[in-house]
């Protein structure tokens, strides 16, 4: 295993409904570290840039109507396998799918307001870390 970073949004169905410290309870009980953290509210233009790569899908509009729709808390966690270790505590994006006790499973409304974005490869993780965070920031 290897000491990894990845970003986490705790999007604005969760903000809405005060669950941030209930999501991040689950995040350190499955080994992650929160190393930076802060609330933002997208624009739709930065919900745009951010979420860039799904342009040309027939959600993109309203996955920007719905990102920018109230505030976020996004962080920057750390651990063994950061990626993959969030990635199995978030649960399917389907919150249908996800498997008993992740997030997902446990908070999200649907498949759209599913309460969390993780980064789901190292350069995406470089990525996205770098859209919300500038190194100063990350005090690991």
């Amino acid at each position: 295993m290897t000491n990894k970073r990845t970003l986490s949004i705790i999007k604005p169905d969760a903000t809405e409904r005060n669950i941030n410290g209930a999501v991040l309870k689950m995040i350190e009980e499955g080994g992650l570290r929160v190393i930076a953290q802060k609330r933002a509210h997208l624009s739709r233009e930065e919900g745009a840039e951010f979420y860039a790569v799904h342009a040309e899908r027939p959600f993109f509009d309203e996955l920007i109507d719905y990102i920018s729709s109230a505030p976020i808390t996004v962080q920057v966690l750390e651990g063994d396998d950061a990626i993959e270790r969030y990635r199995e505590i978030m649960g399917s994006t389907n919150p249908a799918d996800a498997e008993p006790h992740t997030i997902r499973a446990s908070y999200a409304v649907d498949i759209l307001r599913n309460t969390v974005h993780g980064s789901d490869s190292e350069e995406n993780a470089h990525q996205e870390i770098s859209f919300f965070f500038n190194e100063d920031e990350i005090i690991g």
